[in-house]
């Protein structure tokens, strides 16, 4: 393969939770060209089965749609250094109240690569213990619990969108049912 080369990246914006930057890049035809790319610190989730062998899900409002969607624990890492089994172990239980014994890694996705870095590392949580949700300040969500077969007929209807949440909800079902 060719050679691709970053002559400049600047940065156009600094956000929250991403960076926005254009890269000019020298191409192998010779061309020059200006990709945007979003910077993201990466982010870990959570399939959370329940020794009833239903999932736990939240059901949260999603500014980007305008609309509530149904999606598996998840969310940011606190710095790039954050391992992502503990992150995924905080998130599980700030957003459900829930923790476990352990975790497994399911699958690792990158979530847009034309544009983002945004990787996500989702993994298995069993041996569920209730407890408190910790939600940040501007969280507000529902947790509620569907079997596996539900939670696939909502992937195959088109009603669950959200790609962390297919993943995670199909990874489990091939693996494990």
């Amino acid at each position: 393969m060719e050679e691709y080369k970053r002559l400049k990246r600047e940065l156009v914006a600094k956000g929250a939770i991403i960076d926005y930057y254009q890269d000019t890049m020298l191409i192998p035809n010779g061309n020059v060209a200006k990709w945007d790319l979003i910077d993201h610190k990466g982010a870990a989730a959570v399939v959370a089965v329940r020794d009833d062998g239903k999932l736990l899900m939240v059901r949260q409002y999603r500014n980007a749609l305008e609309r509530e969607t149904l999606e598996i624990p998840a969310g940011g890492l606190n710095g790039r250094e954050e391992p992502t089994d503990r992150a995924a172990a905080r998130e599980l239980e700030e957003e459900t109240g829930y923790t476990c014994e352990s975790l497994e890694l399911l699958s690792s996705i990158y979530t847009t690569v034309a544009f983002c870095n945004e990787k996500i590392d989702i993994y298995l949580a069993r041996h569920l213990k209730p407890g408190k949700q910790h939600l940040d300040e501007d969280e507000y969500l529902n947790v509620e619990a569907y079997t596996l077969e539900e939670l696939k007929k909502m992937v195959f209807d088109c009603r669950i969108q959200d790609s962390k949440t297919i993943c995670g909800i199909m990874t489990y079902a091939a693996k494990y049912c």
